[in-house]
């Protein structure tokens, strides 16, 4: 979200930035350092929630840059159609891994690593960029499901490797998702919750409903659905 900055620098322009209040330790301290190492003329960082938020899109900008979910950038296009504010927003949406060939030991191995590192890593899948499904050929599935199982075992070893759910909302938002019955038949691993520690055990989940809300949201967390296809590939 802060990579626009240096280019609306580079080009000569002042930079208001407003970080999100769910991440105060990060807030706190984009708001301590950049002042120290940039021009607090050229950048200035303002605190604070929602209605922060919706006091700077009161002012007339030249361009307003938004990450965050599609609620939210709704409110802001919103506001800035009062002054005719362009807008970039970058919104949350499902972002699919296609997994078509495991004909080899050695590329299976490697694509599961991937997989898993792009899913759980270090933030458990609350990442823009982490994989949110995996679109597979039927006859593959159970050779990746029993690789994922595996694989996610030595990257969770123990319950201190699970990284944290980020807040309380979050996590009731991601347990409501295994709450629906038909969705908490398709979990082939995982699936435990701990509200005391918000931390969620990584899922794969096979084949839940299409139109289940675990399917039709971006995840933004350890759980994994995934979805056969035959072969002639018409559900890519």
């Amino acid at each position: 979200a802060l990579e626009p900055v240096s280019g609306a620098l580079a080009a000569g322009n002042v930079v208001v930035v407003k970080p999100s209040e769910l991440a105060p330790s990060t807030a706190a301290f984009l708001a301590a350092n950049i002042p120290r190492y940039l021009d607090p003329k050229a950048v200035k960082v303002i605190l604070g929630g929602p209605e922060v938020g919706e006091q700077l899109m009161e002012h007339r900008w030249d361009k307003v840059l938004f990450t965050g979910s599609a609620n939210v950038g709704r409110l802001i296009l919103t506001k800035a159609a009062k002054h005719l504010t362009p807008v970039a927003l970058e919104l949350g949406s499902k972002c699919p891994c296609i997994v078509d060939q495991l004909d080899s030991k050695r590329d299976r191995q490697i694509a599961v690593n991937r997989i898993a590192g792009a899913k759980w890593s270090v933030c458990a899948g609350q990442a823009c960029v982490a994989i949110d499904y995996i679109l597979v050929e039927e006859k593959f599935a159970p050779i990746l499901i029993e690789l994922l199982k595996s694989t996610v075992k030595r990257f969770t070893a123990t319950p201190e490797c699970m990284a944290k759910i980020l807040n309380t909302k979050h996590f009731q938002r991601l347990s409501n998702f295994l709450d629906d019955d038909r969705v908490a038949r398709s979990v082939v691993h995982g699936g435990s919750v701990n509200q005391k520690t918000l931390t969620i055990e990584p899922t794969i989940l096979l084949n839940p409903p299409l139109d289940s809300d675990i399917m039709t949201e971006e995840i933004f967390g350890p759980l994994l659905p995934i979805i056969t296809g035959k072969e002639d590939r018409r559900y890519y």
